[in-house]
């Protein structure tokens, strides 16, 4: 379940960032970000497990810099997004690798699959209607959305230390 889950969000989020350069007239670019997520592919097919965190940096770099340009949005987002997926589904089965034979795998995967399918589900939810609105994000805004970021990654942290 994890495995086709991992290898449709590297194909779409290679797909979702080339299409977002090629249609901004960078297809050279396209084509490194597909040369790319076919690295990805055989990484996974070789159990590189050290390469989704490599590939999930230079993927939101690559839609950053989409989003810096003015590129579709849409397109940047969503492969930012499976991107983030993607690293995340690596994780978990690198973590489900190493477990004992008596935990409920299947459980497991299936619970964090709905969780995190759900929060990209948000994610894209709330990209949408941050892109149809086209607001103004004042300063106080951003400052609340930097507060709300890091009482997150704060409780992210607390979580993984237990």
């Amino acid at each position: 379940m994890t495995l086709s889950a991992l290898l449709v969000s590297i194909v779409f989020a290679s797909a979702s960032l080339a299409w977002g350069y090629f249609r901004s007239g960078f297809g050279l670019y396209a084509i490194w970000i597909l040369i790319f997520g076919a690295v990805w592919l055989l990484a996974v097919w070789r159990k590189w497990n050290w390469y989704s965190s490599i590939a999930l940096l230079i993927y939101i770099v690559v839609a950053a810099l989409g989003l810096w340009f003015e590129f579709n949005s849409s397109w940047m987002f969503a492969g930012g997004m499976l991107a983030l997926f993607a690293w995340d589904v690596s994780d978990l089965r690198r973590r489900l690798y190493w477990s004992a034979k008596d935990d409920d795998t299947r459980g497991l995967e299936r619970h964090h699959l709905i969780r995190i399918s759900l929060l990209v589900l948000f994610g894209f939810l709330l990209a949408s209607i941050t892109l149809s609105l086209r607001v103004q994000f004042t300063f106080e805004w951003v400052a609340v959305f930097v507060i709300f970021a890091l009482l997150g990654l704060g409780q992210l942290v607390r979580w993984l230390r237990r």
